[in-house]
């Protein structure tokens, strides 16, 4: 955003200037701020922060994991060890991300309320539904809805540079010329960004879980033997901590 906001303010400014000097100079000056912030935004969200912040996430939904299989009686937390378990567990959590406790200096955690899952059952309907219904199939479509946003600004940003480039060569507009860069820039700071939030993959990666799921509950038998609810609670986080590593993945790649 800094950049196109540099981009439109300076061009902006070029052809103010001969006719209003006060405002020319005050749009030169806001595109000098716009791409002067541009590296200080960019330092922020640089490569070992994202890192960083992915393995805090990474850390957090393993945690969510272990309390909703506990809570759930599954898996090892079946008989008399289960709390000693899950707090063996956590432990080793915390141990493994202990390099980035700096992170949470000054923030006060929010209390909530443990989840009303007892049993497997409990644990289909306000985890595995509520993720389905709740999280998974919303954000399916709303990254859907973004790549549509992008794919309708790139064709109208297209369309107007073409405008833009057919008048100034055909009526020789000095100032149209100017305009098409910026659309050009526009564009392509649009698609840049796109391409790096991952809209499209998001999309992808929503969609499949969610089908994941659905099918595993769809395929849930609930007369199953111990074995069976265990089998289906694991498979459940699975589906769940694959996306979350992909995702993370994604975002750690570059």
């Amino acid at each position: 955003m800094l950049g196109i906001a540099a981009a439109v303010l300076g061009t902006a400014s070029s052809q103010v200037m001969s006719w209003n000097g006060m405002a020319g100079k005050a749009l030169a000056f806001g595109a000098a701020v716009a791409a002067g912030l541009v590296p200080i935004a960019a330092k922020g969200a640089g490569p070992r922060r994202t890192r960083d912040w992915t393995r805090l996430r990474s850390v957090s939904e393993a945690v969510k994991k272990e309390t909703y299989t506990f809570l759930a009686q599954a898996g090892p937390y079946r008989g008399p060890n289960a709390e000693s378990e899950l707090v063996a567990r956590i432990d080793r959590l915390r141990a493994s991300a202990s390099d980035l406790t700096r992170y949470l200096a000054g923030i006060a955690p929010v209390r909530r309320a443990v989840p009303a899952v007892y049993d497997v059952d409990s644990y289909a309907d306000l985890r595995v539904k509520a993720q389905l219904d709740g999280y998974y199939r919303p954000k399916a479509v709303e990254m859907a809805r973004k790549v549509a946003v992008v794919q309708r600004i790139e064709t109208v940003l297209g369309i107007t540079g073409a405008i833009l480039g057919a008048v100034s060569g055909v009526f020789g507009v000095e100032q149209a010329s100017a305009w098409v860069a910026v659309a050009a820039t526009v564009a392509a700071a649009v698609t840049a960004h796109a391409a790096a939030v991952k809209y499209g993959y998001q999309e992808l990666e929503f969609t499949r879980t969610a089908e994941e799921l659905d099918r595993l509950l769809l395929g849930r038998s609930t007369a199953g033997s111990p074995a069976d609810e265990d089998a289906f609670v694991g498979q459940c986080e699975h589906v769940i901590s694959i996306q979350n590593e992909a995702w993370m993945a994604a975002w750690t790649a570059e």
